[in-house]
């Protein structure tokens, strides 16, 4: 049964540790997402190999309680933003580990401007510099459902919201003075 004070392991680790192939693609996924480590990585493929083997178990039934959980599964990934609205479920079977990352709240951050670099974000998560509506959260793989994504902003006593602000305004100047 296990210790009821220590949590499952949330992913399972690749069962070759030395392909070079799947390496290479782990380095620029980390690069790429400012990522801390490659647990990281092997938690949204777990997760996307988990969405996937439900999807393959409910794509053989046709019942009615069937129905039900086609429509819960994709509802999540709905409101996660992982799949658009109405899709079909064979779409999850094309999910891979980018459109679980993408969901991150460090990610998010990253896209939105409130940092320089994947990494930059990482850290002002990690340090406490952003809120979601209004509520601090220092986790960075957060996943951000769809609707939260407007919500995303600096906590209101965080001295980073004005120098990013700077760099943004003379990033867009620069931008407007070359033009």
């Amino acid at each position: 049964m296990g210790q009821p004070r220590k949590s499952r392991k949330k992913y399972n680790t690749p069962p070759h540790p030395w392909n070079a192939e799947r390496i290479k693609n782990e380095n620029k996924l980390m690069t790429k997402y400012g990522l801390k480590n490659k647990k990281e990585i092997w938690k949204a493929d777990t997760l996307v190999r988990r969405y996937s083997r439900e999807a393959r178990y409910l794509l053989g039934f046709g019942t009615d309680q069937m129905v039900n959980e086609k429509l819960e599964l994709l509802g999540h990934l709905a409101r996660t933003g992982v799949l658009p609205e109405g899709a079909a479920l064979e779409e999850i079977l094309d999910l891979n580990v980018e459109d679980i990352l993408r969901r991150r709240l460090q990610t998010i951050v990253y896209k939105k401007g409130l940092a320089r670099t994947p990494k930059e974000a990482r850290m002002f998560v990690v340090h406490g510099h952003i809120a979601l509506a209004g509520k601090k959260i220092n986790s960075p793989s957060y996943v951000v459902l769809k609707g939260q994504e407007d919500e995303i902003g600096f906590y209101r006593s965080s001295p980073v919201a004005k120098q990013i602000e700077e760099y943004n305004n003379n990033k867009a100047n620069k931008a407007n003075t070359e033009e």
